[in-house]
């Protein structure tokens, strides 16, 4: 039985609107009673499609928690999110799980790479549990932006931790998924490899379209981006275009964080 190729972009399902994910009165709440926490308290947020977001605010603030409602990885008390038009509060569990796999990356702190796989075996595994054969044309380019082509064959602990978050961004972005959600994704790197890491997502959102959501406590880390969403408390507390690092600090202490 022959295997289909993944050659079509992960294109927005979007109709009219130009938002690649959103989210209306999106609540979750841990435990109940007088020990329940809000960690989302009605936040209404809307992401644009093609633009890089980060998503700030003090420790305890939510921004964890919305990437992950929004992302599919967690379920929401209460609210809505879209991924373009498809309602994610609305599937079933396995229907989520294709969904991510196909139309959602991920990058993660802790890179996520299978030990026992090699740098080429990580990138397309997400793929072919899909059943799918990834795109070669689009497969090289990757690479290539990358710079992973000589380190293909080789396994994680071969590996520097620029180069395995490098891996981890390829897998992310050969699916040519709707949006990547990166959570602290320089947090394990030295403050060279983060901005090399960091300037490769933007550089994914300039020359291929690509929607990148991240959330960081970093103000030099959010300065990369498009855009800051400012959160505490479990809501929205602000939003930044075009933001620095000064001007991320500074809304920050606005915050009292």
């Amino acid at each position: 039985m022959s295997v289909p190729v993944m050659t079509v972009p992960g294109e927005l399902r979007t109709g009219e609107t130009t938002a690649a994910v959103r989210a209306a009165g999106l609540r979750k709440t841990y435990g109940t009673g007088e020990t329940a926490v809000h960690a989302l308290a009605g936040v209404d947020v809307t992401f644009a499609a093609g633009e890089f977001t980060a998503i700030m605010g003090p420790s305890g603030s939510g921004k964890s928690t919305l990437m992950h409602c929004l992302a599919g990885l967690d379920t929401a008390t209460a609210g809505e999110v879209w991924l373009g038009d498809t309602p994610l509060t609305s599937l079933r569990d396995d229907q989520l799980t294709v969904l991510r796999r196909r139309r959602i990356g991920f990058v993660f702190q802790s890179f996520n790479l299978l030990p026992v796989l090699d740098a080429r075996e990580n990138i397309v595994l997400p793929l072919q549990l899909g059943g799918l054969r990834p795109d070669p044309a689009w497969f090289d380019a990757v690479i290539a932006r990358l710079g992973l082509r000589e380190r293909l064959g080789h396994r994680p602990h071969e590996l520097s931790g620029g180069q395995q978050q490098r891996v981890a961004i390829a897998r992310a972005l050969l699916p040519r998924p709707d949006v990547v959600f990166a959570d602290e994704p320089t947090g394990n790197l030295d403050s060279r490899s983060g901005a090399e890491v960091l300037g490769l997502l933007r550089s994914s959102v300039k020359e291929t379209g690509q929607t990148v959501v991240m959330v960081t406590h970093d103000p030099s880390a959010a300065a990369y981006a498009d855009r800051v969403v400012l959160l505490a408390g479990g809501r929205l507390a602000g939003d930044l275009a075009d933001p620095t690092a000064e001007s991320v600090l500074d809304a920050l202490r606005g915050l009292g964080a």
